[in-house]
């Protein structure tokens, strides 16, 4: 059980069960009671008594039927915000009075450019510190590893992040620009119609750069288009094509383009952590330590970036 004073205007002068929002973060991530129901493994009887005894608890209504699915009302989508991270900090608190050694297994997720850049620091440094921890890796794009770590079917995930719904949770820990990139060898660039190698539709590296050409009229084709950065990377570094990537993608033979070349600035890059809320342990969250100590950056003053 949680005390809770307040949430957002809401006053809440008694406890909040912190299993019934587990439950809750469960039925708001898979729309329905039943799957729900299995995720936490209760009966689905035992899950709408609770989701009643939370509705009477904060005195609002929290969820809508529509059809076989329920979806959340507007007091139901603000409860969410704070249920997941109670819930995670419910988990935390346990973790940390937890003396028994780091050991066990846990899976991590990553897109594979992010894999070839960090994972090296990543693991050796956690292997150093949990010798008995085990740890699996699934390179994937972005969107697919958020929808894994929904499924539960990985602990935790490095992302790019890109604030939509759901992905409130993820925690950024890295910002880098997003540079045009180019053959040293070559110059692609003056083409008439620009050739670009990006990631596929879903990649918003690929919405950025096309936004942005279009956005100044430039004539371009999508030559290559992979998941796979080494693939676009080849197109690059072969004069082929050009493409985005963030600061310390940046291989050797490539040469970065500027406005000064007739390109526009693009946005940031943001890298984020994102954790499952189904289940925490110490060896997920002393995982998430050692990838936040790699990789964080945002603790860099400004002027010093």
């Amino acid at each position: 059980m949680l005390f809770i004073d307040l949430i957002d205007g809401w006053e809440l002068a008694g406890m909040l069960d912190l299993d019934q929002l587990r439950t809750f973060v469960a039925i708001a991530e898979y729309g329905s009671f039943t799957r729900a129901a299995e995720m936490v493994h209760k009966t689905q009887s035992a899950v709408s008594m609770q989701m009643r005894r939370l509705e009477e608890r904060i005195g609002r209504q929290i969820f809508m039927r529509d059809g076989r699915l329920s979806r959340l009302t507007e007091d139901g989508e603000r409860l969410l915000h704070y249920a997941r991270r109670l819930v995670q900090l419910g988990d935390e608190t346990l973790a940390a009075f937890d003396d028994s050694e780091v050991a066990g297994f846990v899976r991590l997720g990553t897109p594979d450019d992010y894999a070839d850049r960090f994972l090296p620091e990543i693991l050796a440094r956690f292997s150093r510190s949990n010798p008995k921890a085990e740890v699996s890796v699934v390179c994937a794009p972005t969107p697919n590893l958020v929808d894994l770590v929904a499924a539960n079917e990985l602990d935790v995930a490095i992302v790019t992040h890109v604030l939509r719904p759901g992905r409130e949770r993820d925690e950024v820990i890295r910002r880098e620009p997003l540079l045009w990139v180019a053959s040293a060898r070559h110059a692609v660039e003056n083409e008439d119609v620009l050739p670009l190698a990006l990631g596929r539709a879903t990649c918003d590296w690929r919405k950025a750069a096309l936004a942005a050409l279009n956005g100044i009229k430039r004539e371009h084709r999508l030559l290559y288009s992979s998941w796979n950065s080494t693939a676009v990377g080849a197109a690059v570094l072969a004069g082929l094509a050009i493409s985005v990537l963030p600061e310390s993608a940046l291989r050797s033979g490539m040469r970065v383009l500027c406005e000064a070349d007739g390109f526009p600035k693009l946005p940031d890059c943001e890298i984020a952590v994102m954790r499952s809320w189904h289940q925490h342990s110490r060896v997920t969250e002393a995982l998430v330590e050692h990838i936040m100590s790699s990789l964080d950056n945002l603790s860099v003053p400004q002027a010093a970036q």
